[in-house]
């Protein structure tokens, strides 16, 4: 899930105004995806000539310089070059501005007025709302080998006792302990479901998040493991934990992460995966987009040469040797790809260089190198302790009968032979009852988390820690 970015600009331009009063403090909320993010343009006039800055009080982000400033014919312009933005709505008689916010090509509806504006609350009926029914701790943990702390929060479900407990690992980008995305907190609902059910849980911000330390952006897979491991140690420590009864639970990426560290660590007794992997990186990838253009209504054709275009992108990666040759040998395909193609889409008003640029600078981060590359079959085929691995039929991010085939023929390879594999009808990669499984659907729907899938996590846990 992406969020939106909103860089810090140096240089601040105005442009002459005439007409109505624009000044002042102009509120708007920017809606994208489900995600609901605040703004503000501070319009201010000195000897007829306007100017602007912005702020982003959710991120934090006050005074960002404008570029450009107009106000003409009542209708109000600003630009933030550097960060591709532009916001262009008519004043109307209501003191309202109705208009459109653009950034990297993308075009959003947001009005603005003086008056503060409320976000609209998202009807969530599966969130948690205090009083809890048990005992909820916020804490930190130390990854010493990362030299970093991780905060989170521990719920038992008496504040005196010994309990199994399981820890919550995230799916792909930062997340805070509630895998908090597009107005959903799974990792909220699972953990409430489960503290009440006899369950202790430990989720916590992943690196560089919320209230952890340490930098998100240079982390791979393998690194996320090791602040998994860091929470192992911890709960080690805590008299109110069964360290005989410790499992892990991982989604999407989460799914892939849990058994790298099962594989090696015998403190773990038992792990869930959630719409875990069970092929590399680079045909879940190839897979994914095929099945999301495919649902999207993306001709054959296009999916076709989207997917030569890719096989070809993961391939250089996949034969890479040094990130310096990685860099050269992907910007010359994604050039010779242009030309091949002059009608490749890209964000309006972008420059052949800076697509390219942007391109490449996706594939070499280090997680996405490590995702590609990654197969996770031979660590499930280490893995020993019990495992139930779960996906929604309608997944179109990670497939269900692929990866649960792939799962369980590792494991059988490991000779285990606690394996549970299900695939829930009518789920969606957030576990969600859905209609088509698209990405789009996410934010729309009310339910966070299925009870079905509660259930079945829950019943097989306790199953094992009798």
């Amino acid at each position: 899930m992406k969020k939106i970015i909103l860089i810090l600009l140096t240089i601040l331009s105005t442009l002459s105004m005439y007409g109505q009063d624009i000044t002042g403090q102009w509120n708007g909320v920017l809606k994208v995806q489900g995600t609901q993010l605040g703004l503000v343009f501070n319009v201010t006039k000195t000897d007829n000539v306007v100017s602007s800055t912005m702020d982003s009080p959710d991120q934090g982000a006050k005074g960002i310089p404008t570029t450009t400033t107009s106000f003409e014919n009542s209708i109000l312009k600003i630009t933030i070059a550097n960060a591709k933005i532009e916001y262009e709505g008519t004043l109307g008689k209501d003191n309202i501005i109705v208009g459109t916010f653009k950034q990297g090509g993308q075009s959003f509806p947001m009005n603005l007025s003086k008056e503060i504006t409320e976000k609209e609350k998202l009807v969530r009926p599966q969130e948690p709302i205090k009083p809890y029914s048990y005992y909820s701790e916020d804490i930190t943990f130390e990854n010493k080998k990362a030299g970093i702390s991780l905060a989170g929060t521990l719920t038992l479900p008496k504040k005196d006792g010994v309990f199994p407990v399981v820890i919550l690992i995230s799916g792909s980008g930062p997340q805070n302990r509630n895998e908090e995305l597009l107005g959903h907190k799974p990792f909220f609902v699972i953990s409430d479901y489960l503290t009440k059910n006899g369950i202790a849980v430990l989720r916590y911000d992943d690196r560089g998040t919320a209230e952890s330390t340490g930098d998100f952006s240079t982390a791979t897979s393998a690194d996320f493991a090791t602040d998994v491991e860091s929470a192992i140690a911890y709960l080690i420590t805590r008299k109110e934990i069964n360290k005989k009864k410790i499992g892990l639970i991982g989604h999407s990426e989460g799914g892939i992460i849990a058994p790298m560290v099962a594989s090696t660590s015998k403190d773990v007794a038992f792990i869930v995966l959630l719409a875990g992997t069970g092929i590399q990186g680079d045909q879940l990838l190839l897979l994914q987009q095929k099945l999301i253009g495919k649902e999207s209504g993306a001709s054959d054709k296009d999916l076709h040469n989207n997917e030569l275009t890719n096989r070809k992108a993961f391939d250089i990666v996949n034969k890479s040797k040094s990130l310096e040759q990685l860099n050269i040998d992907l910007t010359n395909y994604i050039k010779q790809t242009l030309i091949d193609n002059p009608d490749t889409e890209k964000p309006e008003e972008m420059s052949d260089d800076d697509f390219i640029k942007l391109k490449v600078k996706q594939i070499v981060n280090p997680w996405m190198q490590f995702f590609i590359k990654y197969n996770p079959t031979p660590t499930l085929e280490k893995v020993k302790c019990p495992v139930l691995a779960l996906n929604g039929e309608k997944d179109l991010q990670v497939p269900a009968k692929i990866n649960l085939e792939a799962i369980e023929e590792a494991l059988e390879k490991a000779g285990n032979k606690n394996v549970t594999t299900k695939e829930l009808s009518n789920l969606n990669h957030l576990f969600q009852e859905c209609e088509t499984g698209l990405p789009s659907e996410y934010a729309i729907i009310e339910q966070t988390f299925s009870p079905i899938a509660l259930a079945e996590i829950s019943n097989w846990i306790l199953k094992q820690i009798k």
